[in-house]
């Protein structure tokens, strides 16, 4: 494995770590992107409830109809509601799911020829709680909705990690018909994942951990893929360097792809995804440990890619929608970033893809995921034991 100067740096930087002082090992590094708080209070909205009794849930989804959503719980469970209905019916087809920690069934999305070939994509974790990987697979989805034929697992991470963090597991069709996929690190320290801490692999390209990734329709490698031709690289890598992606949404008009990803005690962030492009986990970061120390000296560095937005404390982001109707005055084009720690959507203000400011939505419940139903309104999960589907609507 090669490693680089900066992972170097960052390898040797936790090695001192007991001889620095603990002043200034709890001080974040400063970087050239100012880290925002809390922001100004959205106005002229109201939450309505549109489902409750979910288990955890983490993703939603509408069918052609308009109207049927399925809804992924955490536990295991894909779930039917329509018209403000849960259905007690499960269903059925799934492949064993491993349910621990942060992981288990998570991100569900359509093929893009849905309508005709009935493909259901979905992120899971497998295998058992020493020996798990972020894994995609795609199913039938009958026209009854009971069930799923024709299971097929389509890609598993490279490695297998132990524990229940930073699976990452957000789905994204892009318009060329290839999928983005984005994979966590495997967990904080003290996992280890090849030897090492699992979130070195974050900076090692021949690694899943960390990253995005841009797969065909049948979850291979998809062509013109940056590092396709680098043996010193796994073929599916679009973007590196990160620590755990749960929000992804593109910009229809412009193809701009946003990322949330979750920092370490601050330094959540959000990020324009490019190709090839490093964005500097764990060698460069806002974060701080959970139990103190820097986790570098540095959060910005040469070739390596700075954030749109840093938030500190850590709203802790997940799901991100990038809006694209006409239902609130003002908001037309702007990205929401879901919230589980702080209990609100941070609206994220773009001009020309320039953050010109935020606001603060605040929900009071954790927030999994964001997006946009056909109906033009936003709809959020919220992740609790009795989770909810809530449509946000305007007010005067």
């Amino acid at each position: 494995m090669r490693i680089t100067h900066a992972l170097a740096s960052f390898i040797i930087f936790i090695l001192l770590i007991p001889s620095a002082p603990a002043a200034d090992l709890a001080t974040p590094p400063v970087g050239p992107i100012t880290p925002t708080g809390e922001s100004p209070a959205a106005t002229g909205w109201r939450t309505e409830t549109v489902v409750e009794g979910l288990s955890h849930p983490w993703s939603v989804l509408w069918l052609p109809d308009d109207q049927t959503m399925l809804i992924t719980e955490r536990s295991g469970s894909l779930r039917l509601a329509r018209d403000g209905e849960l259905s007690n019916h499960r269903v059925e087809g799934l492949p064993d799911i491993l349910a621990y920690g942060q992981g288990g069934l998570m991100d569900i999305s359509l093929h893009p020829d849905f309508e005709q070939n009935r493909l259901l994509y979905f992120t899971y974790v497998s295998g058992v709680r020493k020996a798990n990987r972020t894994t995609l697979t795609r199913g039938v989805l009958s026209r009854d909705l009971k069930r799923l034929d024709d299971v097929e697992v389509l890609f598993r991470v490279s490695q297998d990690k132990s524990g229940g963090q930073h699976f990452g597991s957000r789905l994204l069709w892009l318009s060329d018909g290839t999928l983005l996929m984005s994979v966590g690190d495997g967990g904080n320290p003290p996992t280890k994942v090849g030897g090492h801490f699992s979130r070195l692999n974050a900076q090692v390209k021949t690694s899943h951990l960390g990253k995005t990734l841009r797969l065909t329709e049948n979850g291979e490698p998809a062509g013109g893929n940056p590092f396709v031709n680098d043996s010193d690289a796994a073929p599916h890598l679009y973007s590196y360097g990160h620590r755990n992606i749960q929000g992804m949404a593109i910009d229809p008009a412009t193809q701009r792809i946003y990322a949330t990803e979750h920092g370490s005690r601050g330094g959540d962030e959000l990020n324009l995804i490019t190709p090839g492009t490093n964005y500097g986990w764990p060698a460069v970061t806002y974060s701080i440990e959970y139990w103190g120390p820097r986790i570098s000296d540095d959060a910005s560095a040469p070739g390596m890619q700075d954030p749109m937005v840093v938030w500190t404390p850590c709203i802790a982001p997940s799901g991100l929608c990038f809006y694209t109707g006409d239902r609130y005055p003002g908001w037309q084009g702007d990205l929401f970033a879901g919230g589980l720690a702080l209990r609100q959507i941070r609206r994220v203000d773009l001009e020309d893809g320039r953050v010109v400011g935020q606001e603060t939505l605040k929900l009071g419940q954790r927030v999994r995921d964001v997006r946009q139903g056909p109906d033009g309104y936003l709809y959020v999960l919220t992740d609790e034991g009795n989770g909810k589907l809530l449509r946000i609507v305007p007010t005067p």
